[in-house]
């Protein structure tokens, strides 16, 4: 395992085109000989020969959490430390956003689910991504055609294993429409329906796999806290049984939409009991991590003054504009700007801004959060397995 060059809460930017998730399956499509596709990870060297591509996402897998994970999971240590090699993932880092970069195989600015929550322009409505049941419409909402409907057109037999509950909303069809959906509980089932839909194709095959449990322990209880250590070891058995069980023809990738940061209770902001915080506010959304600030108008400059004076060092606070020609989410089109807040607000270190009142309780009560740019939320794996 390559040792990380900077050091856990050392900001990162996002590696577009060359180095990040929204990368793995262009690079994959051209393995698998999908014309106009280009490999943009310099896999077709070392996967020649591969006809069928099993691409795995666990779900809070970040580079710098494979430490703390690998006495619990010594076949995913033992990966990482033989193909394993760091990207990143998009801005924000965050599952929505990554779940659509990997899908779309573009960045945020280009797919426009740019944010764990967002405003839905024109509207004082927060549209939550994974509680997104299809208004607005995938179709309209994430306009980038997927990566599978592309392998799909080109003759790739092409299948997604995720969460039964998952089927039908409105970000598994943002991110995963083109392939046939096959529900799976756990571990078990998830590797057996990756393994089988592998099998199955007579020609070139493409297959995806989501696993959750991971963030959702950490999360929860904490990064390295005992349930997230048996959800490590339940990941580390996804993957031995994987490996073994890959055709001769076949590769297994292995990558992550972010990692994690456990934020002690200290460190949190409440931005509904701060007035200072409120004042000019119309609307927030965004993450803890990285929120967006809609404000009122000609409130802009005071809410940005009133912002940098209560969190200080704990945030950068910058325009919208300014964060979009820093390049934090790619090309941005013009219908995806009003996604964005007027202000975005990155936390650095371990700092968060929660809402105990306007949103759900349980999103102030996290132990681990994500979403900012530091490197042990930015920095994912990707793993390069033969059969």
């Amino acid at each position: 395992m390559t040792a990380p060059s900077v050091g856990p809460l050392d900001p990162v930017a996002p590696r577009y085109g060359g180095g990040s998730l929204a990368d793995v399956l262009p690079s994959a499509l051209a393995v698998l000989g999908v014309p106009g596709a280009v490999d943009l990870l310099g896999l077709t060297p070392r996967l020649a020969g591969v006809r069928r591509i099993a691409v795995l996402l666990v779900d809070g897998l970040g580079w710098y959490q494979i430490p703390a994970a690998a006495r619990y999971a010594p076949t995913l240590a033992g990966l990482a430390a033989t193909v394993g090699t760091p990207l990143t993932a998009g801005f924000p880092s965050t599952t929505p956003t990554s779940l659509v970069s990997l899908g779309a195989g573009a960045a945020p600015g280009a797919h426009g689910v740019l944010g764990f929550k967002v405003r839905v322009p024109g509207t004082d409505r927060v549209l939550s991504h994974i509680e997104w049941a299809g208004d607005p419409d995938p179709l309209t909402w994430q306009p980038v055609p997927t990566q599978y409907e592309r392998a799909r057109a080109a003759g790739v037999a092409v299948t997604v294993v995720s969460r039964p509950e998952y089927a039908g909303t409105g970000l598994t069809l943002a991110a995963n429409r083109g392939g046939d959906y096959r529900g799976a509980a756990g571990v078990d089932a998830l590797a057996r329906h990756l393994l089988a839909a592998l099998a199955a194709g007579a020609g070139p095959t493409l297959v995806s796999g989501y696993h959750p449990d991971l963030d959702r322990h950490g999360h929860l209880s904490g990064v390295d806290s005992a349930p997230w250590r048996l959800a490590a070891a339940e990941v580390d058995r996804l993957l031995a049984r994987l490996v073994d069980g890959l055709p001769p023809d076949a590769a297994l990738l292995v990558t992550a939409d972010h990692g994690q940061l456990n934020v002690p209770s200290a460190d949190r902001f409440d931005f509904d009991t701060d007035p200072r915080l409120r004042a000019g506010v119309r609307v927030i959304a965004g993450e803890p991590r990285v929120r967006y600030l809609h404000v009122e108008p000609g409130a802009t400059a005071d809410v940005l003054a009133a912002w940098s004076a209560v969190l200080g060092d704990a945030a950068r606070v910058t325009t919208r504009s300014q964060a979009v020609a820093a390049g934090w989410f790619g090309p941005v089109p013009e219908g995806h700007l009003g996604r964005i807040g007027d202000l975005v607000v990155v936390c650095r270190d371990t700092y968060a801004v929660v809402a105990t009142r306007s949103e759900k309780p349980m999103e102030s009560r996290l132990v681990a959060y994500h979403g900012a740019d530091t490197a042990a939320e930015m920095t994912i794996p990707l793993l390069v397995v033969r059969g």
